[in-house]
C-alpha cells in the first residue's frame, strides 16, 4: 500500500517484536526461571512493558495511524481486509492505551511479576496469608484500571471489554442465568443416578515419565503442529503461549495418580496453540496475529479438549496408545470404559479438572466474586470465606483447604479481572461453531468418527483461525455460524450426551 501505511506497519512490527519479548520472558518465568529471580524478572518485564506502552501511545504513532487511515479510505481499501482491520484495531487500541499513565503500566507489570511467585508459594504451602497482600494490590489496580478505561453501566464492564469486546456484564449475567436454569435440573438428575458412571479407572498409578512420553501423541492427534510448536512443557498452571505462528508453546501439569489432568490439559492447550498457528501469514508481526477474544480462544481449546477429546469416537481410534503405555492399568479395560470414565459428572474443587456441566458453575463463582471485589463488597482478606460460601451454594461442597479453593488459579496474580467469564463463553461458542461446521462440511462427521480432526481443523482455519483479530467476536461468530452467541447448542449437546450416559 502507500507510504503512510508502510511506515505505520514498520513501527507496528517493531512494537510487536518488543511485546513478544515480554511474552517470552513470561513463558520462561513460568517454565524455567529459578524462583530467586522473580524480583529481577518483574523489573525486566516492567522495563520492556514501559517501552511498548511509550511507543504505542506516542504522538508520532497517533499521527501515523490517522494518516494511514485517511490514505486507505481514500484508496477505497477493503473494509474487511488486513490493512483496514489493522488501522481500525490500532486506532481503538491507541485511544485505550492513552488513558493509562506510564506509571500505572509499570506498577501493573511489576506487581504481577511479584504476585506470581507469591501465589506459587502460597499455593504450595496452602497459606493464603502469603498472597493476601498481592491480591489486595491486584484489586486496587483493577479498580484503577476500570476508572482509566471508563464505563457507562458497571465498573466490571470496563474489565470484561479487555477480554471479550462487544459484551457487557449484564449480557454475560443473562447467559449464565439461562445456563443455570437449563443445566441445574440436569445436574440434579445425574446426581440421583451417579453410580451409573465409574471413573476409578483414571485414579491409578500412572508414572509421570510415561505420561510425558504419550502426551505428544494426543497433542498431534487433535491437530497441534510440532513443526510450528515446541514440545509439551510443565507449568504449575497449564497455559499456551505464542511468539509467532511458527513458534507456539504448550504446557500441562502431571499427577502420578490421576491421568486426566495431563491428558486433557495437553489437548486443551493444543487447541489454543492451533488457533495462533493458523492465523493468516499476512498478519504476522502485527497485533492481528492473535485470537480475536479470550472467549473465542477458549472455544478452540474446549473444542479440542471436550468435543473432540472426550468423544466416544476419538477413543475408539486412540485408546490403544494409552493401553500400550499403561498395560497393567488399562490393558483389561475398553475404549467405552474409558469414554464413560472421562465423562463422569460430579461436583469437584478444581476448575481445570471439572466436568463439562459443573465447569460453568466454577466460572460463575469467579465471575460473581470478581464483581464483588471490584465493587468493594469483598476485600482480599475475605476472599477465602466468600469463595467457600459460593462453592457451597453453587456446587454443594466446601474446599478443605485454600489450595483447593481460592488459591488454585493464577489469574488473580495480575489485573486480569474480566477474564474468567470467557472460559464459560468458550464452552458455548465451541458447540455453536461445531454445529455450524458439521452442517457446512459433511465430511467432518466422517473424519471425527475415525478419530481424525483434519477436516474440522480445515474448517476452523478458514472460518476462525486465519482471521486472527481482524473481526470482533459477534461479527466473527455471525460470519461463521449465521448468528451471534447462542447458548442453546450447548444445552442440546449437554442434554443429549449426559442423558445417554446416565440413562435419563
Amino acid at each position: 500500500m502507500g507510504t503512510q501505511f508502510d511506515q505505520l506497519l514498520g513501527k507496528v512490527n517493531e512494537i510487536h517484536d518488543l511485546e513478544k519479548v515480554t511474552w517470552l520472558l513470561s513463558w520462561d518465568r513460568e517454565v524455567n526461571m529459578p524462583a530467586a529471580a522473580a524480583e529481577i524478572r518483574s523489573k525486566q518485564m516492567g522495563t520492556v512493558s514501559k517501552m511498548v506502552h511509550e511507543l504505542s501511545t506516542s504522538d508520532a504513532m497517533g499521527e501515523l495511524i490517522e494518516k494511514a487511515t485517511e490514505e486507505l479510505e481514500g484508496a477505497g481499501a477493503d473494509p474487511k481486509g488486513m490493512e483496514q482491520s489493522l488501522v481500525r484495531h490500532l486506532a481503538r487500541d491507541f485511544n485505550e492505551k492513552k488513558r493509562f499513565p506510564i506509571d500505572f503500566i509499570k506498577r501493573q507489570s511489576e506487581a504481577s511479576g511479584i504476585a506470581v511467585q507469591k501465589w506459587k508459594l502460597a499455593r504450595e504451602n496452602d497459606d493464603f496469608s502469603q498472597f493476601v497482600d498481592c491480591l489486595e494490590t491486584t484489586i486496587e489496580l483493577c479498580q484503577e484500571k476500570a476508572e482509566h478505561l471508563g464505563y457507562e453501566d458497571e465498573k466490571y464492564d470496563a474489565l470484561l471489554s479487555q477480554f471479550e469486546r462487544g459484551l457487557k456484564t449484564a449480557d454475560v449475567r443473562r447467559v449464565f442465568n439461562a445456563i443455570k436454569a437449563e443445566t441445574v435440573p440436569l445436574l440434579e438428575a445425574i446426581n440421583q443416578n451417579s453410580a451409573a458412571v465409574d471413573d476409578s479407572l483414571l485414579h491409578q498409578d500412572f508414572p509421570v515419565e510415561i505420561q510425558k512420553q504419550v502426551a505428544p501423541h494426543f497433542a498431534e492427534a487433535v491437530g497441534y503442529n510440532f513443526a510450528q510448536g515446541a514440545e509439551v512443557g510443565t507449568a504449575a498452571h497449564p497455559f499456551a503461549s505464542s511468539f509467532s505462528r511458527y513458534d507456539a508453546r504448550i504446557t500441562t501439569r502431571w499427577y502420578p495418580d490421576f491421568l486426566s489432568t495431563s491428558l486433557f490439559g495437553t489437548m486443551h492447550e493444543s487447541g489454543h496453540a492451533m488457533y495462533e498457528q493458523g492465523t493468516g501469514e499476512e498478519l504476522e508481526r502485527t497485533p492481528l496475529a492473535r485470537g480475536t477474544s479470550m472467549g473465542i480462544h477458549e472455544s478452540q481449546s474446549r473444542m479440542m479438549e471436550n468435543l473432540v477429546g472426550r468423544s466416544r469416537d476419538f477413543w475408539k481410534a486412540h485408546y490403544h496408545v494409552l493401553q500400550d503405555a499403561f498395560p497393567s492399568q488399562l490393558g483389561q479395560s475398553t475404549a467405552e470404559d474409558f469414554y464413560r470414565a472421562i465423562n463422569k459428572v460430579s461436583s469437584s474443587f478444581i476448575r481445570v479438572e471439572a466436568d463439562e456441566l459443573t465447569y460453568n458453575l466454577h466460572i460463575m463463582l469467579r465471575f460473581e466474586l470478581e464483581q464483588a471485589m471490584v465493587n468493594g463488597e469483598v476485600t482480599a482478606a475475605q476472599v477465602p470465606e466468600a469463595w467457600n460460601a459460593k462453592m457451597k451454594s453453587l456446587l454443594g461442597i466446601v474446599p478443605p483447604s485454600d489450595n483447593l479453593g481460592c488459591l488454585q488459579d493464577m489469574h488473580w496474580t495480575g489485573t486480569s479481572f474480566g477474564y474468567f467469564p470467557t472460559y464459560a463463553l468458550g464452552n458455548f461458542y465451541s458447540v455453536q461453531l461445531l454445529e455450524a461446521a458439521l452442517v457446512q462440511n459433511q465430511s467432518i462427521e466422517a473424519d471425527l468418527a475415525q478419530g481424525k480432526t483434519g477436516e474440522l481443523k480445515k474448517w476452523l482455519g478458514e472460518n476462525i483461525h486465519q482471521h486472527g483479530k481482524k473481526f470482533d467476536p459477534p461479527e466473527l461468530v455471525t460470519m461463521a455460524t449465521g448468528r451471534p452467541l447462542d447458548h442453546e447448542p450447548f444445552v442440546r449437546y449437554a442434554k443429549q450426551k449426559f442423558g445417554e450416559l446416565y440413562n435419563l
